[in-house]
Formats: structure tokens, sequence, C-alpha cells
């Protein structure tokens, strides 16, 4: 049996699948078949507005990580259980956040592709990282985890 005590057993690193579906949706729409993506005008101002939700949740929940004395580090044990600032409102406001900057650099980039990897980003977090994340945080923190776990959403 795995000590999800120690730390969690997380398989990728979170940021790479949204850095993946980037560098292929980029890569595909240049290559093999252009998606546009255009709205007009709206286009640019809404995907920077997308980036700057997503770096600002993003820097928000690492203040509270920095409040708290914890890691960010998804393969380092948790030192204590966030459960304020943006964790009110999703358990992974990180991966929240990283959808938005996903969803604005797909539109700065005036391409669907990236998006269209959106269901295959979710799989690889889901059980390649949230489901040690949560395991370790349940062995670590016991009822007060799944208080948490109960009043709060995993992702919105």
């Amino acid at each position: 049996m795995t000590d999800f005590h120690s730390r969690p057993r997380t398989l990728i690193l979170p940021p790479a699948p949204y850095a993946a579906a980037l560098l292929g949706g980029w890569w595909l729409d240049r290559h093999v078949h252009a998606l546009p993506w255009d709205w007009g005008a709206a286009t640019r101002p809404l995907g920077w507005l997308l980036v700057g939700i997503g770096l600002a949740l993003f820097v928000w929940t690492l203040a509270t990580f920095w409040r708290h004395r914890t890691t960010v580090n998804p393969y380092k044990a948790a030192s204590s259980l966030c459960t304020g600032g943006p964790f009110r409102f999703s358990r992974n406001p990180i991966y929240v956040g990283d959808g938005f900057l996903l969803a604005g650099m797909s539109m700065l980039l005036a391409t669907w592709w990236p998006l269209l990897f959106s269901p295959l980003i979710w799989a690889l977090l889901r059980y390649g990282v949230i489901r040690h994340e949560e395991a370790h945080l349940e062995a670590r923190f016991g009822n007060e985890y799944l208080d948490y776990k109960a009043r709060v959403r995993r992702w919105l």
C-alpha cells in the first residue's frame, strides 16, 4: 500500500498538459488544418483578459500557500491545509487558472485547437495529479480535509 502521508504520488507535472495543448494546437493550426478563432475586435482583448484572470488566480493561490507556509510543489508534502483565499471557491484554483490561461492563449493564437485538447487535459489532471493530491491530503489531514472536501467543489 502506498504511503500518502509522506507526499503525493503525482504522476505528471500539472502545467505540462496545458503547455503541450498550446504547443500542439499551435502546430496543428499552422501545419495541418486551421481552426480560426476570430470574434473580430473582441478576440485579442478578451484573450488578454482571460490570461490576466488566470495569472491573477495563480498569484492569489501562491500567496495563500505562502501565508500558510506550505508548498506549491505537487511532489512534496503539504505542511498545512489551505481553505481560505481562492480555496474557498475551488479545491484546485491553480488548475482553474490554467484553464483560463489556455482559453486566453487560444484566443491570442487565434485557434480552437488547444481547447480541443481540454478533455484529455482534464483526464490527465484528474487521474495523474488530483487523485494523488487528494489521497495525500486525506491521509495527512483526515477529517479536516474531508469536511473541506464536502464544502468546496473540486473545480468551481
